[in-house]
C-alpha cells in the first residue's frame, strides 16, 4: 500500500492573509468531496486506540464496509470482547447503533462516539463537506479564507458554518493543504463557540485518483487527556454484496 504520511508539528501562522478573491469556498469544498469519494466499495480492518486520562489505554478492533457512492456504510467491533459484534449501519440519512447484549438497534446521530471513543459516526461516512457547510463571511460579506503555514505545510484555512441541522458540530475550522486540497487538521466546536475535538489527518493512501485517509488522531479538548488514534490496517476494494448494508447482516454477524 502507498502511503503519503504528513507529520504535523504544531499550527505556525507565518504567512496569515485573505485569500478570498481568489479562492471560492464552494470550490474547496467541493474539491474536498471529489478528493474522497471512492468509486469502488471498500472493505477495511480498523484498529481504535482510545487513551483515557482515567481508565488508561483501550484497544479496538473492527470491520468496516462501505459504498461511497450509496452513501452505505457497515461496521462491526471485532475486539475485545466486551465490544464484539456492536455495530454502526448508515443507510442514506440514517444511522443506527446494533448492541449485541440486547439485540437492539438505535437511531443516532453523526456526532455519536463509537464504544466510547474520541472517533465518532460520522468520521466513516461519506465526505459531505459541500452539502453540510459554508465558509463563513466577514462583515462586507466576503469569505474568510486564510492562507497560513501548519507546520511547513502551506495551507487554507477556513471556518465553516452548518448550512444543514443534521451534522455532527455546528462550527467547523478546517485547514487543507493549498497544493492538493485535502484536509489535514479539523476542529469542531458546540454552539456555544466551545472547542470540543481537535481531529489531525496523518496519512493518505491513493486508490484509482481518490485519497483516503489511513491514520487520524482525535483529541478531547473538553476532557483534558482524552484521545483517540484510529487507523486502517488493511483495506481491499471490489463488489460488496447488497445484503451487507442491512440489519440482518449486522445481526447475523454478532450472533
Amino acid at each position: 500500500m502507498r502511503k503519503i504520511i504528513f507529520l504535523l508539528i504544531g499550527l505556525v501562522a507565518i504567512s496569515w492573509s485573505l485569500v478570498s478573491d481568489k479562492v471560492i469556498g464552494d470550490q474547496v469544498l467541493k474539491k474536498l468531496d471529489e478528493l474522497q469519494t471512492l468509486q469502488e466499495d471498500v472493505s477495511a480492518l480498523v484498529e481504535i486506540v482510545e487513551q483515557d486520562s482515567e481508565q488508561g489505554t483501550k484497544v479496538m478492533e473492527s470491520q468496516f464496509y462501505g459504498r461511497n457512492l450509496q452513501d452505505l456504510f457497515l461496521m462491526v467491533l471485532t475486539r475485545p470482547e466486551s465490544e464484539k459484534g456492536n455495530g454502526y449501519l448508515k443507510v442514506g440519512g440514517n444511522f443506527w447503533m446494533y448492541r449485541r447484549n440486547t439485540r437492539t438497534f438505535q437511531h443516532i446521530n453523526r456526532d455519536e462516539n463509537i464504544a466510547g471513543s474520541d472517533a465518532n459516526a460520522g468520521d466513516f461516512e461519506t465526505s459531505k463537506y459541500l452539502e453540510q457547510y459554508r465558509v463563513s463571511k466577514n462583515q462586507e460579506g466576503k469569505e474568510i479564507i486564510g492562507a497560513e503555514m501548519l507546520g511547513k505545510i502551506p495551507v487554507y484555512r477556513l471556518d465553516l458554518i452548518a448550512k444543514v441541522p443534521d451534522v455532527d458540530y455546528p462550527r467547523k475550522t478546517l485547514w487543507v493543504r493549498q497544493d492538493n486540497f485535502l484536509p489535514l487538521k479539523e476542529q469542531s466546536f458546540a454552539l456555544s463557540g466551545t472547542l470540543m475535538y481537535t481531529h489531525y489527518y496523518l496519512g493518505y493512501t491513493v486508490v484509482k485518483g481518490r485519497y483516503v485517509a489511513i491514520k487520524h488522531l482525535v483529541v478531547d479538548e473538553f476532557e483534558k487527556g482524552n484521545k483517540t488514534m484510529w487507523e486502517i490496517k488493511s483495506i481491499q476494494y471490489g463488489p460488496i454484496d447488497n445484503k451487507v448494508f442491512t440489519k440482518a447482516y449486522l445481526e447475523n454477524l454478532s450472533k
